[in-house]
């Protein structure tokens, strides 16, 4: 275990070590325990999220509550103390809460994968940082054109600066996707995700945004900064199976699933969840309302009952094809397959997919809301505002995920190397 303060590879440690008495061991809870969980807390997310959405960050209360349930850990290694659920919890606990609050469950899903990816790591990595606190958050920017690498005598020197890395001001770490060049600096020869301590990169504050406030997605920038060989994460040896090298510590079917192509499933049903709570807030809304110049009862309008019908099912569709995908992921990892390409391509696109559903869900809903909608002490209108927000992740841009399978499918190259 690291003493307070230790160098290691050259980089001081995020944080001291953790007390073995606040050390918690979520490693016997399963699915069906942490999802009550997760519906317990929605109630406690909903009631915060207009004050989390003003904070533009992962709110303490709400971090502590996460820590205590031990949601964050929901993919960790059981070795560290974490459930090491089935991939398909991915989907469902973040779409869970996400009906009391989006940015909250983005954060959830995003911090949770990251355990997830850590147990791909060198064994002296993942022990590097759950020994001295198994509860720490790690944070990411997946922007591989956004980082430069170049070899160094046992690791990389990089430069770069990183958008959109979510819960960066409660996190001890961070994972940078880094392109690596050549000697000339012009051909690209290896991709990188570089674990780096929060004391090795800073945090620029440029998030404020319209929609998913609360997830504290800020800018970090490094200089010149060496990131040692067993932090530098190999992206073409986590493309499905047991090549990367924290097999040799974690043997489970959770750590053979491929990385790329899996990537966006932690982040998608942010957006579902928002949507399935905009019905909910939708449906008990209506029940009460009436027209304000007829004094109709606005439930007994067909044209509302036949939206209400397709939001339904366009949620319900959306749900489906997340959990289908997350559910072959997990089985073709426990059957030691590894999917092929035209696969990884046709799950990527599930999840664009997906969200436009979710989005269109909303969007659906609010076209016949009406004029209350408009006043920010609606929630309503922030749960429109988050579907859209996701919606331009770069994962979820259905042009581009579409284009990329049908490319495939119609005979092209697809030419990204570490799917």
């Amino acid at each position: 275990m690291l003493p307070v303060g230790a160098k290691v590879g050259g980089a001081s440690e995020a944080a001291g070590t953790l007390p073995q008495a606040l050390r918690r061991d979520f490693s016997g809870v399963d699915y069906g325990e942490a999802m009550r969980r997760a519906r317990e807390i929605v109630p406690i997310l909903r009631e915060r999220a207009q004050r989390a959405e003003d904070a533009r960050m992962l709110i303490r209360e709400n971090e502590q509550l996460l820590h205590e349930s031990g949601l964050f850990r929901f993919h960790q290694p059981k070795a560290f103390g974490g459930m090491e659920l089935p991939f398909v919890a991915v989907v469902d606990i973040p779409a869970e809460l996400a009906r009391g609050c989006a940015s909250t469950a983005w954060n959830v899903g995003n911090v949770a994968c990251h355990h997830w990816i850590l147990g791909y790591y060198e064994p002296e990595t993942q022990r590097e940082v759950w020994e001295a606190n198994p509860d720490a958050l790690i944070a990411s920017s997946i922007a591989l054109a956004a980082g430069r690498g170049r070899k160094a005598p046992g690791g990389f020197v990089v430069n770069g600066r990183w958008p959109f890395s979510s819960a960066v001001d409660n996190s001890e770490w961070n994972m940078l996707a880094v392109t690596v060049y050549d000697d000339d600096g012009k051909a690209p020869v290896d991709w990188r995700l570089c674990l780096v301590p929060k004391s090795d990169y800073e945090i620029i504050d440029t998030w404020y945004a319209m929609g998913m406030a609360a997830t504290g997605s800020k800018d970090v920038a490094v200089n010149e900064l060496f990131v040692p060989e067993r932090r530098a994460l190999a992206l073409l040896r986590c493309r499905g199976g047991r090549e990367h090298p924290g097999a040799a510590l974690n043997a489970g079917a959770l750590f053979a699933i491929p990385l790329v192509a899996a990537s966006s499933h932690p982040l998608a049903p942010a957006a579902l969840g928002a949507a399935e709570g905009a019905l909910e807030l939708f449906l008990a809304a209506m029940a009460k309302r009436a027209g304000t110049y007829t004094g109709a009862r606005v439930a007994d309008f067909q044209a509302v009952q036949i939206k209400v019908a397709r939001a339904r099912c366009l949620i319900d569709s959306a749900r489906a094809l997340l959990r289908e995908s997350a559910v072959a992921f997990q089985a073709a990892a426990e059957r030691d397959v590894v999917p092929d390409l035209e696969t990884k391509l046709r799950f990527r696109a599930h999840s664009a997919f997906a969200v436009g559903q979710a989005r269109e869900a909303v969007e659906t809903l609010w076209s016949c809301y009406g004029a209350q909608g408009l006043y920010t002490r609606d929630p309503l209108q922030r749960h429109l505002r988050d579907v859209l927000a996701i919606n331009q992740h770069f994962s979820f841009n259905f042009d581009i995920a579409g284009a990329a399978y049908g490319l495939f499918a119609l005979g092209g190259r697809y030419a990204n190397p570490t799917m």
